[in-house]
């Protein structure tokens, strides 16, 4: 099967020998099946003149990784509707390193909408070089608070997982990989502008519904990494939130004059 490759995700360029792999590919199997999750030394062959055929995995005798020749929209949309082969994908057969900045903008993102809530609920009377500094210290309280949850959450997540570690999977569970693959399920995060910039009556049921599909795609994200069940990948989920909703309760009882706005953005489940 010839494909043009649209996607321009295709890892690694043709060797000499004819076969469309890495050094570092053909001596371990670095890619996955998209449809078995088995492990897979190539995901094409380069015949020359642009000819490539698609690897067939000697398990379930389907392509290893159809995406390769599909537009990347075409994946992003297939990523949103939470599809385990999209996932497969995008985190073992590609080399996306985007994980650490889409992290610090879901962030500045998140801290933004706290901060936005803060001040529509604060009325201050002082001057406004006062008010200017106050707004930017706010603004930054903001932004590590919503790093110390997110930190709260990947830890109770990571905890549970290391708990049940025998549970999991066959072989060591990759962290590393798992850790940026909860990073890169975050991205739902970036919607939370667009919910606040065109605000309505609805904003508050659209804040509910992006931390809904900011968890479901973390929930895939970890069921897809490690191979795991369902029931587990929630247990995961759920232990994260635990710890997560423990760090806002801590910062309401230290009251760092984080009160006002921690039940602010509480109710909205953020």
């Amino acid at each position: 099967m010839g494909t043009g490759g649209r996607s321009g995700q295709r890892p690694g360029k043709a060797s000499t020998d004819g076969v469309g792999v890495t050094p570092a590919a053909s001596a371990s199997y670095q890619y996955r099946c998209i449809e078995c999750n088995q492990e897979a030394k190539e995901l094409y062959r380069d015949y020359n003149h642009g000819v490539l055929k698609i690897t067939i995995c000697e398990s379930c005798q389907k392509p290893v990784d159809k995406y390769i020749e599909y537009d990347p929209v075409i994946i992003l949309i297939n990523a949103i509707l939470c599809k385990a082969q999209a996932y497969r994908h995008i985190l073992f057969n590609t080399k996306i390193n985007i994980h650490g900045k889409l992290c610090v903008f879901c962030l500045l993102c998140e801290a933004y909408l706290r901060w936005w809530q803060l001040q529509d609920s604060n009325q201050n009377t002082a001057p406004d070089d006062l008010i200017r500094y106050a707004k930017e210290w706010d603004f930054y309280r903001m932004f590590a608070i919503a790093s110390l949850e997110q930190t709260a959450f990947l830890i109770g997540i990571f905890t549970f997982l290391w708990v049940e570690q025998p549970m999991t999977a066959k072989k060591k569970p990759n962290f590393i990989l798992l850790l940026k693959a909860l990073l890169l399920s975050s991205y739902g995060k970036l919607l939370l502008i667009p919910a606040v910039i065109w605000e309505h009556d609805y904003t508050p049921l659209c804040l509910k519904l992006i931390k809904v599909f900011v968890l479901t795609s973390n929930f895939q994200a970890i069921r897809v990494t490690l191979n795991i069940n369902r029931k587990l990948s929630l247990m995961a989920i759920l232990s994260g939130l635990l710890l997560e909703s423990t760090m806002v309760y801590f910062f309401q009882r230290m009251e760092w004059d984080v009160g006002s706005d921690c039940a602010i953005y509480k109710d909205q489940d953020f």
